[in-house]
Order: structure tokens, then sequence, then C-alpha cells
């Protein structure tokens, strides 16, 4: 997975254990976790853009563009969004887990 900075949020042991179990080549493991990693991104994207004032976004993407894993990030979001940013990214990726898990089952 690339690195960013929401990275220290994310938990993915089942969904690791899981690509193991079913992925039978190193290059099927590599395509599945480009595509939990593409689809994590895009939800985060989608859960920060939601909260985050629409004034905010473009400096918030040009940031984003420029570090994706500057942990200042984490810090502008906090002083930007009302809510706790951390907490929302957690259940959205906590959410986000349990689908691809149902998804990943129902390939065995």
């Amino acid at each position: 997975m690339s690195k960013v900075y929401y990275d220290h949020l994310i938990v993915l042991d089942d969904i690791e254990n899981k690509i193991k179990d079913i992925a039978e080549t190193r290059e099927e493991r590599e395509e599945l976790w480009q595509l939990v990693d593409d689809i994590i991104h895009r939800r985060v994207l989608a859960c920060v853009l939601d909260n985050l004032p629409k004034g905010n976004h473009e400096e918030f993407l040009g940031m984003f563009h420029e570090a994706p894993h500057s942990l200042s990030l984490m810090d502008y979001l906090k002083e930007r969004i009302k809510d706790n940013i951390e907490e929302l990214i957690k259940q959205e990726i906590g959410g986000l887990a349990t689908e691809l898990l149902e998804e990943l089952q129902a390939k065995e």
C-alpha cells in the first residue's frame, strides 16, 4: 500500500489474512492489495471531503497532491472539521473492511 497521512488509522489484519488464503500467486496478492488500496483511498477521500468545508477542498487536495504522506494533513483537517476526523475515518474504514471481507469470502 502507498504511504498516506491516514495509515495509522487503518487496521486490515483480517483482510490481509483473507487475501493470503485466497490468492494463489504473488501477483494475485499484489493485484488484490492494489484494489483494496484504491478503494480505501477513494472512501477516505470522500469521507474527508464530505466533512471538510467546501472552501477548503482545493487547498486540501493541493496539499495532499504535494505530500500525501505528511501528517500535517491530519492537523489541517483537525483544525477545519468540527467532528473528530480520525474517528470518522476509522468508522468509514471499519465499515469498508467488513464489506471487503464479505466480498472476499464470496470469492472462495
